[in-house]
């Protein structure tokens, strides 16, 4: 079984590693030839717990192989899955100039009869594009079929979704080529699910829709436990209870970021426009998210005024923990608004300040650790829920920063505890804590 993963991005190197390590002969291509050289070398581009150590033992056992050569890659292989990156245009819609590439690309080198596998998040219908653009370019002799086979991974978990996946989606009008896909995930030993090619585009935008639909909901209702003063995790447990509901993505924060969440949803909703549809809900979840990412920000204005000249320290850069992705991260968009209000900062993030450092460079300040990062602050904003940070000694606050203010934009710390520890905290559908008396001639609020 030969199989060639087109793209390594986070989706294309997750499942050429994973494929390898159920037994499968694989070969990564990419045009990037600095990336293939270090993944040659089992350098892995990305941070994803487990990823480099299972790439090493695959290429040690000679079961994966990474090329820049066109020619090399699709050469004699039965199966192709594309995983190019189909990010968003200015308008939202989905950019498929890189997946347009891929196609032409194995039209010209393409040798065999075989197997495309569109793993991209794509819009409806973007697999019977793909399947007429073959049948014009490629030779007469060689037969192709188009599959659908979108992919569900979480970064920071892509190993664990890949080997303990809740469904594998396979899509495609032709019976025989779907079933040839789905036999392919069988080692998996996964539930499987085999739709029409349109429906298996749709699932995975509507999958995410509605996961982005549950956190503007539940942030919404924060909003209103701020003013009624409920507290959203009694709110959100009692919900999650309730099997219809569920407890996941149902924990208030500061909204939604990443590379699929905010790009999906757009993409669908320039979707709905194009057939003609008002998708309300949609349009409300995308609204509300963007207003949400902004609330830490306009409560420290509301609760400091001036952040000029102040030392402000974020504490996690990154979307979520456990990955180095910052695309749409909530902390860049906070980040962007205090350069904007001329504050002093300095941030934290375990892995993530790399790819800050990029965007930002000697405007700020990168601290290796949370102390180094909070020394001397006047303010402290919490992006995102990582160990480091969410373990935290909420004594050492207090030790090492000028005024113990906290702006929680995870809901880290029990309340009770930052109130014991001094803390003037506040967090998401939770009472503020300790307002009045810390900030109490300190000099924040001039």
């Amino acid at each position: 079984m030969e199989i060639t993963v087109v793209g390594t991005g986070y989706v294309g190197l997750v499942t050429g590693v994973c494929f390898a390590e159920i037994g499968y002969s694989v070969t990564c291509f990419d045009i990037d030839e600095s990336k293939i050289a270090a993944l040659s070398e089992g350098r892995c581009p990305i941070y994803e717990p487990g990823l480099e150590e299972m790439l090493k033992r695959n290429l040690k056992e000679g079961r994966i192989r990474f090329t820049f050569d066109a020619k090399l890659a699709y050469k004699n292989k039965d199966y192709l899955f594309i995983a190019v990156g189909t990010p968003e245009n200015e308008d939202g819609s989905a950019n498929l100039e890189y997946l347009e590439a891929a196609v032409d690309q194995i039209g010209l080198n393409l040798n065999r009869d075989a197997v495309i596998v569109i793993k991209s998040t794509v819009p409806v219908g973007t697999n019977e594009g793909v399947y007429k653009k073959l049948q014009e370019n490629i030779p007469d002799k060689i037969q192709v079929k188009v599959v659908s086979n979108p992919e569900f991974l979480r970064e920071g978990s892509g190993i664990l979704d890949t080997f303990h996946a809740d469904r594998i989606v396979v899509g495609s009008d032709d019976h025989e080529a779907g079933r040839a896909v789905a036999d392919l995930y069988k080692p998996f030993e996964r539930p499987i699910l085999q739709t029409d090619i349109r429906s298996a585009e749709l699932i995975k935008y509507a999958s995410n829709a509605f996961l982005a639909t549950k956190i503007s909901f539940i942030n919404e209702v924060a909003n209103l436990c701020e003013h009624t003063g409920a507290n959203i995790e009694d709110v959100a447990k009692g919900m999650g209870m309730d099997e219809r509901i569920g407890s996941q993505f149902l924990k208030a924060g500061i909204g939604y970021g990443g590379s699929c969440f905010p790009k999906d949803t757009k993409a669908l909703e320039k979707l709905t426009d194009y057939y003609n549809y008002d998708f309300k809900i949609l349009r409300s979840v995308i609204e509300v998210n963007s207003r949400q990412k902004q609330q830490l920000f306009y409560k420290a204005c509301e609760l400091l005024g001036n952040l000029q000249g102040k030392r402000v320290a974020v504490l996690g850069l990154a979307f979520k923990p456990h990955t180095d992705d910052i695309r749409e991260a909530p902390a860049v968009e906070l980040i962007v608004r205090l350069l904007e209000a001329q504050a002093d900062i300095s941030v934290y993030d375990p892995v993530a300040y790399g790819n800050v450092a990029d965007l930002f460079g000697s405007r700020l300040y990168y601290a290796e650790t949370v102390d180094g990062a909070i020394k001397g602050a006047d303010v402290v904003f919490i992006m995102t829920e990582w160990p480091q940070i969410a373990q935290y000694d909420l004594e050492r606050f207090p030790l090492f920063m000028r005024e113990p203010v906290i702006f929680d934009g995870r809901n880290c710390y029990d309340l009770a505890e930052a109130k014991s520890a001094g803390l003037t905290y506040v967090s998401v559908g939770r009472k503020a804590v300790n307002v009045n008396r810390n900030l109490e001639n300190s000099g924040l609020q001039s």
